[in-house]
């Protein structure tokens, strides 16, 4: 069946950095668009960024922007999130989903169990 597994979440300190990864199963990775979202304590989820299937185009929310990188393997079947400058308003649970964000909506999405980025001093 179809599965998305993330990893590389933990406790970082302010202006840190942290890579996600995301490993996919069960289905044609490689034509899939792929997308970052989190949920931090008491909000919704929001999009963090989305990668098309060769990778060669990228987005990222305003809030990321310059910090974050996004990138595929399509060998490996897995997507990464480089996290650097963490802030602690980046603490949250980080899920990969299959798919594109349209219009920033990330809810209707698959999604893994996520990992959860913690940003505190």
């Amino acid at each position: 069946q179809v599965q998305l597994v993330e990893s590389g979440g933990g406790l970082a300190q302010p202006g840190g950095s942290l890579r996600l990864s995301c490993a996919a199963s069960g289905f044609t990775f490689g034509i899939y668009r792929m997308t970052w979202a989190r949920q931090a304590p008491g909000k919704g989820l929001e999009w963090v960024s989305a990668i098309h299937p060769d990778g060669s185009n990228t987005a990222y929310a305003d809030s990321v922007k310059g910090r974050f990188t996004i990138s595929r393997d399509n060998a490996k079947n897995t997507v990464y999130l480089q996290m650097n400058s963490l802030k602690p308003e980046d603490t949250a649970l980080y899920y990969c989903a299959r798919g594109w964000p349209y219009s920033g909506n990330v809810n209707g999405l698959l999604r893994g169990q996520g990992t959860q980025v913690t940003v505190s001093s």
